[in-house]
């Protein structure tokens, strides 16, 4: 009964996208354009949410997933884009895309007449709305067979608490490793099973694996789930796990379990040591229980060598899906559409932001808890000054020299006279101490502390828990001339 009214309600969102199609193909006035894209967009939301929601293991369907996933991003990208540029000229000194930071491809739309931008943003929502249709219609027979997936979890009513509290944008990924953890097919006894996870510092290694390894199909399929740092994994004693595993393995024997597997999860900050893997591989090979498997991740491709399966590539977000990340984040429950103005400002930080997940997390709190235009304009301002400051002395963007373990500048916060130099951006476990000063009482000022000392950034909601901190400094800016103060709602002073 479920696959038929599956497959009718296939049939009349086929039809019913059959007939957007044609109509929108008639239009040419924007708000038309709009209300279509709108209603395709909608439509691939509610697909997308029901298959995130099941564990999909074909390859073909996740693969389409992953592709009507990013059309959604985009279409949703230069939805928004055209609708919140209208209130460029309301807001003129504060415009979406600074003219001296080429942020986004849509900078060139501000060179050209206005006509000439409306028809290029009216072709482009136009592009949008075929796209999403066609990929629609083509997952008719992938809506009929989402019934036949079981229900991993039931989705909470905001989105809101769906991005805060679980793991965004990596449901490709998750499936590619899961799918290597579970895979049972016979090797050789002595082969390793190893798969490399490669990516930049904060693209969120160590929150994918988490999530992996808390789901329900790994923790029955392994016995035990080790997760091990670089020191822990060149010190790790497998002759006391061989130990521990024969006095378990007579247990399990008398239970009749005798598929006991290990997974080790490594996780590398720097290069790794060959000749630590080449020790630690030949003690594994003789103390661990056939089926076991390992993952490491790092920052560096050169672990790729050691790896025994295709290894997974992780990039950052789009600029389209950082934007769909960081607008649900900060306007939570709130329909952004009903707030132009704050919307518009909210697409400017995002791109100021870089892609960075803790950016996103600290700022949208940061805006979200004080919904106040003219605190959001000094804010974005702020933010503007600080990337200006550092790609004119740095010739990089703040949230970049981040990531690139470089310090950065941030001007004018708290007082003019003073800068703060941040020189490095750390994680430590839910176990381990964190510093009382947070980035919120320096933002504000109000904390004044002296010398080098230790901010506490952002605390984490979702696993592994870790708390990001920077060590920074306070210093005097030397300047010739005294500049003059202006004061700014809560504490925050702007050159």
């Amino acid at each position: 009964m479920d696959m038929i009214i599956s497959a009718v309600l296939g049939e009349a969102i086929s039809r019913s996208i059959s007939f957007v199609i044609s109509k929108s193909s008639k239009q040419k006035v924007p708000d038309d354009v709009h209300n279509s894209l709108q209603r395709v967009l909608l439509r691939a939301q509610v697909i997308i949410d029901e298959a995130t929601g099941c564990h999909i293991t074909n390859q073909g369907m996740l693969q389409q997933l992953g592709m009507l996933r990013d059309a959604m991003y985009q279409g949703n990208y230069i939805l928004d884009t055209s609708i919140y540029q209208s209130h460029d000229v309301e807001d003129g000194k504060d415009s979406v895309v600074s003219q001296s930071l080429p942020l986004c491809k849509v900078n060139s739309l501000r060179r050209i007449s206005s006509s000439s931008r409306k028809k290029e943003i009216l072709e482009q929502l136009q592009h949008a709305v075929n796209n999403l249709s066609s990929m629609i219609l083509d997952l008719k027979e992938l809506v009929v067979f989402l019934t036949s997936y079981p229900r991993m979890y039931r989705q909470p009513y905001s989105m809101h608490l769906l991005l805060s509290n679980c793991m965004f944008g990596r449901q490709m990924e998750a499936h590619h490793v899961i799918s290597f953890l579970l895979d049972t097919q016979p090797r050789g006894f002595e082969e390793l099973e190893v798969l490399p996870i490669v990516g930049p510092y904060e693209v969120g290694k160590s929150t994918l694996v988490s999530h992996i390894c808390n789901d329900e199909r790994i923790r029955d399929h392994f016995s035990e789930i080790f997760l091990l740092s670089g020191h822990e994994f060149t010190n790790f004693d497998h002759a006391k796990l061989s130990e521990g595993c024969a006095a378990e393995h007579q247990n399990c024997v008398l239970n009749s379990n005798k598929d006991r597997k290990l997974l080790f999860v490594v996780e590398l900050v720097g290069d790794l040591n060959e000749d630590a893997w080449n020790k630690w591989c030949c003690s594994y090979k003789q103390h661990i229980p056939r089926g076991s498997k390992i993952i490491v991740t790092s920052r560096s491709d050169k672990i790729v060598k050691f790896g025994t399966a295709p290894p997974l590539y992780l990039k950052h977000l789009s600029p389209e899906a950082y934007w769909y990340f960081f607008k649900t984040l900060t306007f939570g429950s709130m329909d952004p559409e009903t707030h132009p103005r704050f919307a518009r400002l909210a697409m400017e930080m995002a791109r100021l932001l870089s892609g960075t997940f803790i950016g996103a997390n600290v700022n949208a709190c940061l805006l979200r808890d004080n919904f106040d235009i003219h605190f959001w304009h000094k804010v974005v301002a702020f933010y503007r000054v600080v990337t200006l400051k550092n790609v004119s002395e740095f010739g990089v963007r703040p949230f970049n020299l981040i990531q690139q373990n470089r310090p950065i500048i941030i001007w004018g916060m708290a007082t003019p006279s003073e800068e703060l130099v941040i020189y490095g951006q750390f994680e430590r476990s839910a176990e381990e101490e964190v510093p009382k000063i947070s980035f919120r009482d320096v933002f504000y000022g109000n904390v004044n502390p002296r010398g080098k000392f230790e901010i506490l950034l952002w605390r984490s909601r979702i696993p592994p828990y870790y708390s990001y901190f920077s060590s920074s400094e306070i210093r005097e800016v030397k300047t010739a001339a005294a500049k003059r103060k202006r004061s700014v709602k809560n504490g925050l002073m702007l050159c």
